[in-house]
């Protein structure tokens, strides 16, 4: 079992130029909502490894801890290694929530 501390911060929307809140929770989202589809996951275990990941995100939004089993947590920790957009390296806060990601520890 991982448990990550949930980073929340403001950012700016380009298009409204209007602060949004956005956290940990999203910029995970979003890297999962951007896989191409040929690399997305198929199959009844995948289809149950998102379901618990939904849920551990639904949880995560009221407690501000996400936690993940092992199989989970490595492939969100997978695709962040092979599809994070290297220009979210600019925003500190995105790098921030990103390596405390990758860097808690298994209880």
């Amino acid at each position: 079992m991982r448990k990550i501390k949930v980073s929340k911060w403001k950012a700016k929307n380009p298009e409204t130029k209007k602060d949004i809140d956005d956290s940990t929770l999203t910029v995970l989202g979003v890297l999962i909502a951007n896989k191409k589809p040929e690399n997305m996951p198929r199959g009844l275990d995948k289809f149950r490894l998102f379901n618990r990941i939904t849920k551990a995100f639904d949880k995560a939004k009221e407690t501000d801890m996400l936690e993940l089993e092992e199989t989970d947590y490595k492939f969100l920790k997978d695709t962040i290694e092979t599809d994070i957009p290297s220009i979210w390296g600019t925003n500190v806060n995105i790098t921030e929530a990103i390596e405390d990601f990758l860097q808690c520890k298994e209880e």
